[in-house]
């Protein structure tokens, strides 16, 4: 099953320094056949207002992943980590048994991102936080991972549930293929860039859930970049 999600169709809410797109029901927007996709529980399409951001808040028992495309994020929580997050890269945030956090775009251009919440598999672990840079022209043509419940196996950040947080980049007419499992859930979105996902076409920024596939097959129709994430 692959169902195309509009990026029209998405829950939007502008609050001036934010203006977010949510894929799944959040906060005041809520649709009930959009509570979440197998464990993938939240994906946010952000756009953060130079200056501006999310001033400290708290969470629990989530697996929070932030995928920075244009711009950069700085991170800051109550464990003491500190660290800025540039285009391209990924953090990464285990919160565990609780952890309070604020992410702030200290840019002077706004910044765009993807926050991805996915269920742990297991609570009562210490929260932690950690964020790597991922050379955009190692995705280049095949897809690479970067966050993972098996990150000695894979290279990645980890994250504490069996699923995988993986991008490529492809030139126009490329394909790259994910094999999967057909009774897990993917769902994918291409920030940049038309695309068909198993012969389905989804336009820039559209949500693509998949599921019952073993193999999936994208191609750029034109040169576009995509997020991929599979979970039980």
């Amino acid at each position: 099953m692959i169902d195309i999600r509009p990026f029209d169709s998405l829950g939007h809410a502008d609050h001036g320094w934010l203006d977010a797109r949510h894929h799944f029901s959040f906060a005041n927007y809520h649709d009930a056949g959009r509570m979440g996709w197998g464990a993938i529980r939240v994906w946010n399409d952000d756009t953060v207002a130079a200056k501006a951001g999310f001033p400290p808040h708290p969470h629990r028992d989530m697996e929070i992943i932030t995928f920075v495309r244009s711009g950069a994020i700085t991170h800051r929580d109550s464990l003491g980590n500190e660290g800025r997050t540039a285009a391209g890269d990924v953090q990464v945030m285990s919160a565990g048994t609780g952890i309070t956090h604020a992410e702030l775009n200290l840019e002077d251009e706004a910044t765009t991102l993807f926050q991805i919440w996915i269920m742990p598999d297991r609570g009562g672990e210490k929260p932690s936080w950690g964020q790597r840079e991922f050379p955009t022209a190692q995705r280049d043509g095949a897809f690479e991972i970067l966050a993972s419940g098996s990150p000695e196996e894979d290279g990645a950040l980890p994250i504490r549930s069996d699923a995988s947080v993986a991008a490529v980049t492809l030139a126009q007419g490329q394909s790259a293929v994910w094999q999967t499992r057909a009774d897990r859930h993917q769902y994918l979105v291409a920030p940049k860039g038309r695309i068909t996902v198993n012969g389905k076409e989804a336009a820039p920024r559209d949500g693509i859930a998949v599921t019952g596939e073993d193999r999936i097959e994208v191609t750029a129709l034109d040169d576009a970049e995509i997020v991929l994430v599979d979970a039980r």
